[in-house]
């Protein structure tokens, strides 16, 4: 049986399908300029959870000023990802008080579900671009790397 989620955060998508592949991490490269694609994929097929995400800029922030991984344990991600999120899902359903070109869509982001840490390691690193490059503060200290 196949099960499909998607959210959309200005740019990020998370997919839940049974025909992922592996854990990917997608960078286009040119011979000439070495220039990153503005798309980052992470699909995972044991827990069947896929993340995308295109955003001018973000897989150049997240090579260059991202933490590396595992520098934060899973259980931080995940904590930190959740107050993201409700925050985040609490200015979609206020668009007269936040843009509503910034939070377009909710986000089906669930606590009880162990995505992974890659699922959680880009979704924690697109939220901190985000509130970065966006002037926003969704929840507490915001790292500006």
């Amino acid at each position: 049986m196949k099960k499909c989620i998607s959210i959309l955060i200005i740019a990020l998508t998370i997919i839940a399908c049974s025909t992922t592949s592996k854990n990917i991490a997608s960078a286009d490269t040119t011979a000439s300029n070495k220039k990153i694609s503005d798309t980052v994929r992470i699909a995972n097929d044991s827990l069947e959870y896929e993340v995308i995400i295109i955003d001018n800029g973000f897989s150049t922030w997240l090579a260059s000023r991202a933490y590396p991984r595992n520098y934060h344990s899973l259980a931080y991600l995940e904590n930190k990802n959740n107050l993201y999120v409700t925050e985040w899902n609490s200015r979609v359903l206020q668009p007269q008080r936040y843009s509503p070109d910034l939070y377009e869509m909710s986000i089906n982001y669930r606590p009880d579900i162990h995505y992974g840490y890659e699922v959680n390691y880009l979704i924690y690193n697109y939220m901190i671009y985000f509130q970065n490059t966006y002037k926003q503060k969704l929840w507490g200290y915001v790292p500006s790397r």
